[in-house]
């Protein structure tokens, strides 16, 4: 049996200054992560979350590892969905490459362990392409996709 992942691969009509903002900035994320924001410090080691507009915690986890401009590795685990958290962590890596005039973005999002796993193949799946999406129609457009700004379930 082999490992649930997702790859998702985006080029940006923008500098890496400006996608390393969009990822980091919690003001940033607000426009195209939907109205939640990533809480932490942007140190190896460190915690992070994403937090919804109302407070609660969509997800959670660790710092693996973090070059400026160029790659985040995160220990991610999702808190508000009991059929996702009980899958437990995940490794969740953006790498970031200049192309030309453009910014390639990789994210690889994959279990940590084998066998099925639902916040692979059932959220982030669904997640990510919207997000990722919406990230790109902001840096290229100033404006991020339409849609939802309160939590689910709220």
């Amino acid at each position: 049996m082999s490992k649930a992942s997702f790859v998702y691969v985006n080029y940006i009509r923008t500098t890496p200054e400006k996608l390393w903002e969009a990822l980091t900035d919690p003001e940033f994320n607000r426009e195209y992560w939907m109205g939640a924001t990533l809480e932490t410090d942007w140190k190896k080691g460190s915690s992070w979350k994403l937090v919804f507009s109302d407070g609660r915690v969509a997800d959670a986890g660790e710092i693996l590892e973090i070059e400026p401009q160029k790659r985040i590795v995160l220990r991610w685990r999702n808190e508000f969905m009991p059929e996702f958290k009980a899958d437990g962590y995940t490794r969740c890596t953006l790498e970031m490459e200049r192309v030309d005039e453009m910014m390639k973005l990789t994210v690889l999002h994959e279990a940590e362990a084998e066998g099925p796993h639902k916040l692979i193949e059932e959220g982030v799946s669904r997640g990510w392409p919207r997000i990722l999406s919406s990230l790109k129609t902001l840096l290229e457009t100033g404006a991020a996709l339409p849609g939802r700004k309160t939590a689910p379930g709220s």
